[in-house]
């Protein structure tokens, strides 16, 4: 969910927000006289702003439970839980996505105006509705082409051969001439930006039952900012967004999806959090960029060969693979037990090599509990920098795009608002992990 920073949003106009409004008040949600939901003064679209100054814990909306949208609120509810050996999916969505086609084609559907926020669906701007063309030309190297291209072959086999044969043994309730491939995309997209993860009790975690996703009508109006200011809190009886700190008169109010980085919000929210706001942004160096680095250092057949018998000994350990990456944040690297062993085994010689896999030891036993702290980076052992320096080096070669030159639209105001939405969001994308890794890089120079 999202902000300038924000994620794609609905096209509806102020008569669709009224009747919101009013149908959320007859639904018995709450809504303090002391926000209001604004176009003006937010980052983009509507948001709640303040009308009087907010203390801190202090709540700002309820949403009882008996209003959200879910696979079990929905009419099909007891259908769906008849079924449910029949809708399971590596995704989980299937019943929530069921319930939404219907619900979002039911001409008396209780949520009929919660919904006409997003008329069709049709202004979701996620990146799996952008060209091939403009995803590689924008995200090259972001990673952000490579998610889209799967999620939309898990779309179409998970509409194929799960949520189509279901249909098909419904007609009373679903036509697939409606309810087709096109909607159930725009649907998955809806899910991405829009829903909530329900909190699952330590009973239910400890035999891992996946979160359920929940659509929570008002809540998801709200913005997105790394540094928010507010906190959706749930409880058995309702749903609650509370000011985290004081907020003045006029601010906007802003809750969070959590600490994505700039990639993962436009791959899932359609938006990027404009350079130097989002404190969570990471950059990734894939785990085959690590092991091309070392097959590249290698000078010798012997060297090469030692290399990738050392990658497989990686890979039977679990530390990397394929579709791994390494990931880097502003603070240091967030993946430190996968690199901290991949740099110690790549660097070895086959003595060293050979004495590790002979004494059965773990590759981190005594390093400590942080093992690639920030400040440890430049003292790290020459090898070890060597070989993390031509990774990060291959890594930025694959965006394909300029540091410098990307750094100078962004200073240049009157050129950076030239540029559409897409290529503003994916500049920030692209720009944030270049300056991670460069970063890095010179943290590995000291």
């Amino acid at each position: 969910m999202a902000s300038a920073a924000k994620r794609a949003k609905m096209a509806s106009g102020e008569g669709a927000m009224a009747a919101f409004l009013a149908w959320a008040e007859r639904e018995g949600i709450w809504i303090s006289p002391k926000v209001c939901v604004s176009r003006e003064g937010t980052v983009a679209d509507y948001g709640l702003l303040a009308r009087e100054d907010l203390e801190a814990d202090e709540v700002l909306f309820t949403v009882p439970r008996t209003v959200l949208l879910s696979q079990h609120t929905s009419p099909l509810a007891p259908l769906l839980q008849k079924e449910h050996a029949s809708l399971n999916s590596p995704s989980g969505w299937v019943p929530l996505l069921l319930s939404l086609l219907h619900e979002s084609t039911a001409p008396h559907s209780r949520w009929a105006p919660y919904l006409s926020l997003w008329p069709g669906f049709s202004s979701l701007d996620l990146p799996m509705f952008w060209s091939r063309e403009e995803q590689k030309q924008l995200l090259q190297g972001t990673g952000v082409p490579e998610a889209v291209e799967k999620d939309l072959a898990s779309i179409q086999e998970e509409f194929s051969s799960v949520v189509l044969p279901f249909m098909k043994a419904h007609p009373d309730l679903f036509n697939p001439k409606v309810h087709n491939l096109e909607l159930y995309k725009r649907l998955v997209a809806f899910v991405m930006a829009y829903s909530f993860q329900e909190l699952l009790d330590e009973e239910e975690e400890e035999e891992g039952k996946p979160s359920p996703l929940v659509m929570v009508p008002l809540a998801d109006l709200l913005n997105h900012v790394a540094n928010h200011n507010a906190n959706l809190e749930f409880s058995p009886e309702h749903l609650q967004m509370v000011a985290t700190r004081t907020i003045p008169k006029g601010q906007e109010v802003f809750n969070t999806y959590g600490k994505l980085s700039n990639w993962q919000l436009l791959h899932m929210y359609g938006f990027a959090e404009p350079y130097p706001g989002n404190t969570n942004d990471a950059a990734d160096i894939p785990m085959l960029t690590l092991l091309q680095a070392a097959l590249e250092g290698a000078k010798t057949e012997e060297e090469r060969k030692l290399t990738l018998e050392q990658w497989a000994y990686l890979c039977g350990l679990e530390m990397v693979g394929e579709e791994g990456a390494f990931v880097i944040g502003w603070e240091g690297v967030l993946t430190e037990e996968e690199l901290y062993v991949s740099l110690k085994v790549l660097t070895m010689s086959a003595e060293e090599f050979r004495a590790l896999k002979e004494s059965g030891a773990e590759p981190c036993e005594g390093a400590g509990a942080s093992l690639l702290p920030k400040a440890a980076l430049p003292a790290l052992a020459p090898p070890w920098k060597r070989l993390l320096s031509n990774a990060a080096l291959l890594t930025l070669e694959a965006y394909g795009s300029d540091l410098k030159a990307e750094e100078e639209v962004l200073q240049q105001a009157q050129a950076y608002a030239q540029l559409s939405p897409w290529e503003r969001h994916a500049l920030q994308v692209r720009y944030g992990k270049k300056k991670i890794l460069h970063q890095l890089l010179q943290l590995l120079s000291g």
